[in-house]
């Protein structure tokens, strides 16, 4: 209970004007039913009885008795519009904020933060769990509305009658302690649905992204089976919540109705007695028939806090963790190609290290490759190299500087990174490679976009594309081929003329003699960049100024491919091998990786 009132505190707190406006509009609202039961009283004993008693009423009693049942009832619904507008307002309000929230942590926590966190866990904090945590927002201010309606109530029914009024709060009691035990029955259901959304929507996730692994593997049976497994316990989960609810809401509703029928019993023996007139009983029982609905409302802010409780905390979770990376105020010197320099640099996966003092380094407008066997650390260098990890330990210098100082953005101005995994968005190829759509946005107009394609090679299947810059890829690219996809991805990465460019494998499902004119091409631009490329061709290899060896997370030798091959048992094996293979497949006439043409 605490927890949530902490949260429900938070709210108010920021959304103060909205907040006040909704509980003045429920305060309004709470008023103007006490007032429709004095407005019925009054009627019911200056209208109804004298018409009985006296065979007449005037003109003026009887447009009394409308105006102020007409002018509360007016007043009231005022009242209830304005509370779940402003409600509503704020509750969304609250939900969006915590969305961004949590979508610019995602943004400024590193990789290796978002390495130990499943997406789908991601996803549904930023969804369900934001949702979650203000979800009792919506009730909140008829709920401090009832209680203005609760003291007006009180103070009416006391006016009217002290006994009748000693009676009917017996009620407030019991629903006091029925409410208790009904949030200690329900908050650890509610944690337990919580928690199985995240993993539900978790294995979805997992599943819709490797559903090609599935369906090649036929293990569609398999995926099926384990999701259903836990969608059945997010059923149960929520079944039982409902029991909970179920069990205790009709409680809850009987209460109010049972003050009535016990307002009721007594009245009509102080009635008989003369000690109250009619009109003062259907005031005070009307009273407890429209305090049955908004009592409900506490009931429905306390229902909501368990689940709001744990929305909070798995989001406060992602706001609270460490690990963002700080920024300096270094500003880039040049535009020309960068000089990089590795200083000592060491990196771990917890306990599991990967890379151990390397160093080297790599003169400006140069070409080096990164060779090594599987595990040698390769992908791990280059995330250090776009600064989407910082080093355990040791330097990486662009120019003399450290990553680390560069500014906000700083590091995406002068370092441009293609990934083994070439991802593309469900937009146009002009979308793609500008990321932004037009001059205003990113200074990339069309002139740039073709000239980075001819660069990477691609200009030519983009041309013969039914719409070609507009024409749609499909999501990840889905109606290209992958070298296709891989060459968009280079051209998006050199449209940003990077003073670094890092190719990750990034040309492993193009055609040899391709993937030689574009690094050619890349050495050969008007505005020429420092390349490191992750290499495992021969052909590839023999193009960079420069190999380093890398083995078991060591820089083991570096020099020209020649060189290396002369003097370096480790990489020749290894280079030979890539070599053999190729010659193997093409022995046995397997066709090359790459399609010219677009998919259908």
């Amino acid at each position: 209970m605490r927890q949530g009132l902490r949260v429900l505190g938070v709210a108010i707190r920021t959304e103060k004007a909205v907040f006040t406006l909704a509980v003045t509009a429920s305060a309004l609202y709470g008023g103007m039913t006490v007032a429709s039961a004095w407005a019925l009283g009054w009627a019911t004993q200056n209208v109804v009885l004298t018409s009985f008693t006296a065979g007449d009423v005037t003109t003026g009693a009887l447009w009394t008795g409308v105006l102020l049942i007409f002018g509360t009832a007016l007043l009231k619904a005022i009242g209830v519009a304005g509370r779940r507008i402003l409600a509503g307002v704020m509750q969304y309000r609250m939900q969006a904020r915590s969305r961004r929230d949590v979508t610019k942590q995602y943004l400024r926590l590193p990789l290796s933060w978002h390495h130990r966190h499943p997406t789908g866990q991601l996803l549904s904090n930023a969804s369900a769990d934001a949702e979650a945590a203000w979800a009792p927002l919506a009730p909140l201010p008829m709920a401090v509305g009832v209680i203005v309606m609760l003291v007006t109530a009180a103070i009416a029914m006391l006016f009217t009658d002290l006994v009748l009024a000693l009676v009917g709060f017996l009620i407030f009691p019991a629903i006091a302690v029925l409410n208790l035990v009904y949030q200690r029955r329900l908050s650890p259901l509610a944690t337990r649905a919580q928690q199985l959304r995240a993993e539900v929507s978790e294995i979805a996730h997992e599943s819709f992204d490797g559903a090609l692994v599935v369906k090649t593997l036929g293990r569609e049976e398999l995926e099926t089976d384990r999701f259903r497994r836990r969608a059945h316990e997010l059923r149960d989960a929520n079944i039982a919540v409902g029991r909970v609810r179920g069990l205790f809401d009709p409680m809850l509703e009987a209460l109010p109705t049972l003050g009535v029928l016990a307002v009721l019993a007594v009245g009509a023996g102080r009635l008989s007695a003369g000690a109250i007139d009619a009109g003062g009983l259907v005031q005070v029982a009307y009273l407890f028939t429209l305090l049955a609905f908004p009592i409900r409302a506490l009931g429905w802010v306390l229902a909501e806090l368990p689940r709001s409780v744990v929305g909070w905390e798995r989001v406060q979770a992602v706001l609270d963790a460490t690990g963002s990376m700080e920024y300096g105020s270094a500003a880039a010197t040049s535009t020309a190609p960068a000089e990089l320099r590795i200083r000592d640099v060491s990196y771990a996966y917890g306990k599991a290290e990967v890379l151990h003092d390397v160093t080297f380094e790599v003169p400006a407008g140069r070409t080096v490759a990164l060779v090594g066997p599987t595990g040698s650390g390769k992908s791990t260098l280059v995330q250090l190299l776009a600064r989407l990890v910082d080093p355990d330990s040791g330097q990486v210098l662009l120019d003399d500087v450290d990553l680390r100082e560069l500014p906000y953005g700083g590091v995406a101005e002068s370092v441009a990174l293609v990934p083994q995994q070439t991802f593309l968005f469900d937009d146009t190829v002009r979308g793609n490679i500008a990321l932004g759509g037009g001059d205003s946005d990113t200074g990339i107009g069309d002139e740039d976009v073709w000239a980075a394609l001819r660069l990477a090679q691609a200009d030519g299947f983009v041309a013969r594309m039914p719409s070609g810059l507009d024409t749609r890829v499909g999501e990840r690219g889905a109606t290209l081929s992958g070298g296709q996809r891989q060459r968009l991805a280079l051209a998006r990465a050199v449209v940003r003329r990077p003073r670094l460019l890092v190719l990750d494998d990034a040309t492993s499902s193009v055609d040899p003699q391709v993937e030689a004119r574009i690094l050619h091409g890349l050495r050969d631009a008007a505005q020429a960049s420092t390349v490191v490329v992750v290499a495992y061709r021969m052909a590839t290899i023999a193009l960079a100024d420069e190999v380093v060896y890398l083995d078991r997370g060591r820089v083991v030798d570096r020099g020209t491919h020649e060189e290396l091959l002369a003097r370096c048992p480790g990489y020749r094996n290894l280079v030979t091998a890539y070599e053999r293979e190729e010659a193997e497949r093409a022995a046995i006439d397997i066709p090359p990786i790459e399609e010219e043409e677009i998919s259908a």
